[in-house]
């Protein structure tokens, strides 16, 4: 079981669209997960709110179906929580949902002792955000209560460029504080990205050598073997430049990248995270046509089945010019980063759905052995395994067996799973406890989502003019030619995957 004994004070957990996707998949197994460990309070209630028509009992009910459906374990734990959910139905930009949401809020205050705390979670299409956060302000919902709190998770994407994301980000600030605000972003509540500051932190043989001294470039890869699937209206509107690289890339990145907190708190940490994005020198568009690659994928083989390319996924116009796959060469303008190059490629329909952060060390200064006997050795290279099989691993020279010297490189492998005894929270578990605890840590603050538009905006202006041209590559390979060059330039090569 997790080490995890935090408990939080009793709270109202209110789920704004409550009866979509991501609240059916992940929040309520999430809740249900924590209540099943012994992590929720007994005075926890559950709110949702939506516009489908539902009663207090039908609302149970879905809620009880979606965690039996992805976590049986925890029904148990689950049904002492019933008693305590109620539902909220109504549009968004009416007044009465709110006014209603607010005497709900009171009863569970009234009845379950919910103690004025509230936790309220924005699981909706961004364009209900405005209204929503409109509708809690006007109803008196949006400011703490006596005696409580009231904090707000807001799902990405943050706005769709750098002005929207100013403009979302002056919106929130109209009704709430920064303090109030817990932007989510999954990919930090995965064990293995805050692994990165552990191995870093905690271990005296890896922070000496994460530098440019002795680390000669990072590849950071975001892969998933999936299509668009359902999501193609979408994807024409975000591309993986959006929906991948401006937040789960540059995030990673700068856990990666940061240099020790003084501390690890909330802002100590973050303030770490934004000057290493702050560092990352923007590109005009001579740059981003030199070191951005896009592509998308055609049809091909993904496990042995023959899938659509992304022209024939359902919502994708057939002349489509979204990117699928982008892949980069971005540098760190710091002392501890300057003149190693770090590479980012994400995409969809690739070999494989994998994760991982590689740091490739420089190759040694004199190698008095054969060329011949080190031809099938890479340079040392350290792996950090995020998606699926969460570990690390460390690739280093050693001898082949036998009469002969033949060096040859070979893994030191460590598995989280084989690890250890204790279950890892999901991500959306680990960071609902976080928000209900108050701790911000691996949520996002409003100066790194402004950064990071920053990075990306001149590579959207770039796209926008047609200065970046999209390459087809065939589903299930690791996409087009052309993101090679990135790497040739510098004499390597991306990873095998």
């Amino acid at each position: 079981m997790s080490t995890d004994q935090r408990v939080p004070d009793g709270a109202a957990l209110v789920v704004i669209g409550a009866t979509g996707d991501l609240a059916n998949r992940k929040l309520f197994p999430a809740i249900a997960s924590l209540a099943h460990r012994g992590q929720l309070p007994s005075n926890f209630s559950l709110v949702g709110v939506a516009r489908t028509e539902f009663g207090d009992a039908e609302f149970t009910d879905s809620v009880f179906a979606s965690i039996r459906a992805v976590d049986p374990a925890a029904e148990a734990a689950f049904r002492a929580l019933m008693p305590r959910i109620r539902y909220v139905a109504g549009m968004f930009d009416e007044a009465a949902t709110w006014n209603t949401l607010r005497a709900v809020l009171d009863g569970c205050d009234a009845e379950h002792g919910a103690c004025g705390n509230r936790l309220m979670y924005l699981s909706t299409l961004p364009q209900f955000f405005e209204a929503a956060i409109n509708g809690l302000s006007e109803a008196g919902l949006a400011r703490d209560p006596e005696g409580g709190y009231t904090r707000v998770i807001i799902e990405k994407p943050f706005g769709t460029d750098l002005e929207s994301g100013r403009e979302l980000n002056t919106f929130i600030h109209q009704h709430l504080d920064e303090r109030q605000i817990f932007r989510i972003d999954h990919y930090l509540g995965k064990e293995t990205v805050q692994n990165v500051l552990a191995l870093r932190f905690a271990n005296a043989i890896f922070e000496p050598i994460w530098d440019r001294r002795y680390v000669d470039h990072v590849q950071i890869t975001v892969a998933e073997s999936i299509g668009v699937e359902h999501r193609g209206t979408f994807y024409e509107q975000a591309g993986t430049l959006r929906d991948i690289v401006q937040n789960h890339a540059l995030q990673v990145l700068s856990l990666v990248a940061m240099e020790p907190p003084a501390s690890f708190g909330a802002d100590e940490v973050r303030d770490e995270k934004v000057k290493v994005l702050k560092s990352i020198e923007h590109m005009n568009t001579f740059d981003v046509g030199l070191g951005v690659v896009r592509g998308q994928y055609t049809s091909g083989e993904v496990g042995g089945e023959t899938v659509n390319g992304y022209l024939d996924e359902e919502g994708v116009s057939p002349t489509s010019t979204t990117e699928t796959f982008i892949a980069m060469r971005l540098a760190i303008d710091n002392w501890r980063w300057a003149g190693v190059p770090f590479y980012l490629r994400a995409g969809k329909r690739l070999g494989k759905r994998v994760t991982e952060v590689a740091l490739r060390f420089k190759s040694v200064p004199h190698l008095a052995l054969p060329t011949t006997a080190i031809d099938s050795m890479e340079p040392n290279t350290l792996v950090l395994r995020i998606q699926p099989d969460e570990g690390v691993r460390l690739e280093f020279g050693a001898k082949v067996p036998g009469s002969g010297f033949e060096v040859r490189t070979v893994g030191l492998d460590f598995s989280f799973r084989e690890g250890f005894t204790e279950v890892a929270p999901e991500a959306y578990e680990r960071l609902l406890l976080d928000a209900l605890v108050g701790d911000a840590t691996l949520f996002i603050r409003e100066d790194e989502v402004d950064v990071a538009w920053q990075i990306v905006q001149p590579m959207l202006d770039a796209i926008n003019s047609g200065s970046v041209p999209v390459h087809p590559y065939k589903a299930g390979t690791w996409g087009p030619y052309a993101s090679d060059e990135l790497l040739d330039a510098h004499f390597d090569h991306w990873r095998t995957l």
